[in-house]
């Protein structure tokens, strides 16, 4: 179905030529499309039997016995009009086409804005899950950007001590930093380089006291930026070593790879 043909169906031409409510010139237009598109005369002959259809489903006609009795209690002298019962039912007929046409048209006309109050109601939810998702994305930048001051400020805080920590010869490439501050109590982690390991096994670091060590957690290739580790009051030493993934219960120094000595 071409644009043309769309256009003409969605306008009410069809409707005021079945009520006979068509200029000349509408009446030419409406009679042109139907000879010569299918679809029109398709469209026509389905209106026009559905308006027949609501039309006789509508018409009362009065019974014959009630208007004969009507007739008879007249008196005989007393002129009667004589009522044009076909004139009449096509009156009737016609009345029912009209308001079956405004029917319809209401009724379309009700589809249609039900129809942009469902898509409008669909576009603002869209707008408020974008502006919510913004929102969102803005409020983890701030975080962010609060989390990169703070690590800043501890960078250059004075009291904040740097440590280099290099790997041995079981981690020649290994190479990770940290920033220990003892007043504020706060420690970070920068991992620089990590050499690879089979699947089964990871790095961990660990703090050294006078008599235990204490796991500070897993050094991943993923951690190459700064990232806040347990602070340990009274360590030593840290320590990385290469553990069984999910042993997490003590370190030994077979399994270290890098070690630095605190200062006290």
């Amino acid at each position: 179905m071409n644009d043309k043909i769309t256009t003409f169906l969605n306008s009410d031409l069809l409707e005021k030529y079945l009520i006979g409510q068509t200029t000349s010139v509408e009446t030419e237009t409406v009679e042109s499309y139907i000879s010569k598109y299918p679809e029109v005369e398709q469209a026509y002959n389905t209106m026009q039997n559905q308006l027949e259809l609501v039309a006789q489903s509508q018409a009362v006609e009065a019974p014959n016995a009630i208007l004969n009795s009507i007739l008879n209690t007249l008196d005989e002298e007393t002129p009667v009009i004589p009522l044009n019962k076909p004139r009449t039912r096509k009156k009737w007929f016609q009345l029912s086409i009209a308001a079956s046409v405004i029917a319809i048209m209401f009724a379309s006309t009700t589809y249609i804005f039900f129809q942009q109050n469902q898509l409008l109601k669909i576009e603002n939810q869209k707008i408020a899950d974008e502006i919510y998702d913004r929102l969102d994305d803005l409020d983890q930048k701030n975080m962010r950007l609060d989390e990169i001051m703070r690590q800043m400020n501890q960078l250059n805080n004075p009291e904040t001590e740097k440590y280099i920590i290099n790997g041995n010869n079981r981690a020649k490439n290994l190479k990770t930093v940290a920033y220990i501050n003892p007043r504020e109590k706060t420690s970070m982690l920068d991992v620089v380089s990590l050499p690879q390991l089979p699947e089964e096994q990871c790095y961990q670091i660990w703090a050294e006291l006078e008599d235990k060590m204490v796991n500070l957690g897993i050094l991943n290739e993923g951690d190459r930026q700064l990232k806040s580790i347990p602070y340990t009051e009274d360590a030593l030493a840290l320590s990385i070593t290469i553990e069984q993934r999910g042993s997490k219960l003590s370190a030994t120094k077979e399994n270290s790879v890098a070690e630095i000595t605190l200062n006290k």
